[in-house]
């Protein structure tokens, strides 16, 4: 169960924002993508997710091609393949995405129910436990204006595991939250990790990076300059560009 991106390229408008971009996300494993603004780490979630269309390389997903390169064109999977695809990918959105007109409950069953048709008891089941996972079994009724950043941020990623993914995505998971409640989604993303999903985190947080993460990806203008495990990228950077982008955050 891994995530592999393989030479992902793309442009806009002429200027190439990625840039033959390689990596991979293995079973139970937190990788965390940084980078300032503008280094292509949020196109390179959108390509993963479908949401853009990249112009060469490819992506994987338990086996399953999403897309790649044949005949000098990029040819995305159909039928059953894409809906394995499909599952295997959870989002966890900047700003949550929740449905406002509907309770947490409603929220988390909906695709399970509506796409998948999952019988309601059994989504119900599941949601519930999903809940109780990330602290929340009191708020299955409650509304999202009724919750604080943190309790939709856990909802949302409840809602993201309700199809079993094999791999989570998380954008921004900090962003919109006070420094204390980072812990919580620190603490409920090792769990996802401990299940064997892998997560792929996109974040300029390097505190959350730092505490949470596996291994580090430092990316700039399109390329992944270094890697390496927390240790090495964070104490024993080698390209100076990671070590200037470091020391100014």
């Amino acid at each position: 169960m891994s995530l592999v991106v393989k030479e992902l390229n793309k442009s806009f408008k002429g200027k190439k924002v990625l840039n033959n971009v390689s990596f991979e996300v293995k079973q139970g494993e937190i990788v965390a993508l940084l980078g300032q603004s503008g280094a292509g780490k949020t196109t390179v979630l959108r390509c993963i997710n479908g949401l853009e269309k990249a112009d060469g390389g490819s992506i994987e997903v338990d086996g399953n091609f999403l897309f790649k390169k044949e005949d000098r064109k990029i040819v995305y999977s159909s039928g059953e393949e894409m809906k394995n695809v499909r599952r295997s990918l959870g989002l966890v959105f900047q700003n949550f995405n929740l449905f406002p007109h509907m309770s947490v409950m409603e929220n988390i069953i909906e695709a399970p129910v509506n796409v998948y048709k999952v019988p309601k008891e059994e989504a119900k089941e599941k949601a519930r436990d999903l809940l109780k996972q990330v602290g929340l079994e009191e708020k299955e009724d409650s509304y999202p204006f009724e919750l604080s950043g943190g309790q939709k941020q856990r909802v949302a990623i409840a809602r993201a595991c309700a199809l079993n993914p094999k791999i989570m995505c998380f954008d921004e998971p900090t962003s919109a939250l006070d420094p204390e409640l980072t812990e919580g989604i620190a603490t409920a993303i090792e769990g996802l990790a401990k299940t064997g999903m892998g997560v792929l985190i996109i974040t300029h947080d390097m505190a959350f990076a730092k505490r949470v993460s596996d291994r580090v990806l430092f990316m700039e203008n399109g390329d992944i300059i270094e890697e390496g495990t927390v240790e090495e990228i964070f104490n024993n950077p080698k390209n100076e560009r990671t070590k200037s982008f470091l020391g100014n955050s």
